[in-house]
């Protein structure tokens, strides 16, 4: 009796050409329709690991980590100049879900810089400003503006330490002037000081004094006074 065999079964030839494209563990440089590259590790056809991207239409890179095909780790990004062409670092640090995320520094075109903590690509957390005028704001942070409290040193070493709101002075705090040897400790409100007191401090060594002392002034409760005001100012913000 004859043998009657009949042809296996086979997935459409599709199947295995989808099944080699699939990218999976170290691969070469691979580019994407719009031009762009990507050189590194990948996991279930998405950059996963070690990686370096480039964008064609801006001529950015990134390199560093990478988790199930967005930037998440540590990572350095960098934009190449319009007329050197050499590349400037603007982000070195951690990334989460493709954003900055943790603590990393930050280069801003104008040459101010930003060290500190990230969250959702917004600073967020403890950082330190570098401005471009030279003063230096070191403090909390929420949401991209200074909430909280922190100390903002000026060019002139005059400087202010206390509460912060929406990244003006907020709430109590002190205000040291070294070049006039003096001291404002107040209330302040979006900015300005509402209420406080002002005095001589460390006049002796200060290069440009006023041209007399302040008087002095007994009060019965200086402290008291703006323990009251700090408490009239908690009430009426919450």
């Amino acid at each position: 009796m004859p043998v009657i065999k009949y042809p296996r079964a086979r997935d459409p030839l599709f199947y295995e050409w989808d099944r080699r494209a699939q990218k999976c563990g170290l691969r070469h440089t691979i580019y994407a329709v719009n031009g762009d590259q990507y050189t590194g590790e990948w996991l279930d056809n998405l950059k996963h690991g070690k990686g370096t991207q480039i964008w064609k239409n801006t001529g950015a890179i990134y390199s560093g980590d990478w988790k199930f095909g967005k930037r998440d780790g540590y990572g350095s990004y960098s934009i190449p100049d319009p007329v050197t062409k050499e590349y400037k670092k603007v982000y070195t640090g951690w990334w989460e879900n493709d954003q900055r995320g943790g603590r990393g520094v930050f280069f801003y075109p104008n040459g101010e810089r930003y060290e500190g903590d990230w969250s959702d690509g917004l600073r967020s957390g403890w950082g330190k400003m570098h401005y471009k005028d030279g003063s230096v704001y070191e403090g909390q942070w929420l949401t991209d503006q200074p909430n909280g409290q922190g100390v903002l040193r000026l060019p002139n070493e005059n400087r202010y330490e206390g509460g912060w709101k929406d990244g003006k002075k907020h709430g109590p705090g002190k205000y040291f002037y070294p070049d006039k040897g003096q001291l404002l400790e107040g209330i302040w409100v979006a900015d300005i000081p509402k209420c406080g007191v002002l005095v001589d401090f460390d006049r002796d060594n200060a290069p440009a004094p006023t041209e007399y002392p302040l008087p002095e002034i007994e009060l019965r409760d200086p402290a008291g006074v703006l323990a009251k005001a700090k408490a009239m100012f908690d009430d009426s913000h919450n």
